[in-house]
């Protein structure tokens, strides 16, 4: 979806970083807060590992649930920043960039950093 006007520049991140990132936070996020809810001993050694973490370090999981999700925060706030230098000016385009980065973090801020506006395309 990447438009030839720079002003409304967006590029959605690749299927499989969409998938990726949805599975992990999601398994992450229930290891966190409903571990009760998954069936460890029907995924193996990693099942095994899971259930080693929960049981022992719950704690430190759930801070790092907090950091992920406030890195997700601090990238998307940076996109909008980066939007802002490489001349992204369309509010649409800018919050999708903004949602798309909160969502799947550096998939879709890698996007935006390798955007070039001087640069013509060649297609």
């Amino acid at each position: 979806m990447a438009k030839s006007d720079g002003a409304a520049y967006f590029k959605r991140t690749s299927l499989f970083w969409i998938v990726s990132v949805t599975l992990g936070i999601s398994y992450f996020t229930c290891i966190v807060f409903a571990p009760e809810k998954i069936p460890f001993e029907y995924l193996g050694v990693f099942g095994s590992f899971c259930k080693h973490l929960v049981d022992n370090y719950a704690d430190i999981m759930y801070k790092g649930w907090w950091a992920a999700l406030a890195i997700h925060v601090l990238e998307a706030c940076i996109s909008l920043r980066v939007c802002s230098t490489k001349g992204i000016n369309d509010t649409a385009t800018r919050f999708m960039w903004f949602v798309q980065t909160f969502m799947f973090g550096f998939a879709s801020l890698g996007l935006l950093l390798k955007y070039n506006p001087e640069r013509p395309k060649h297609h």
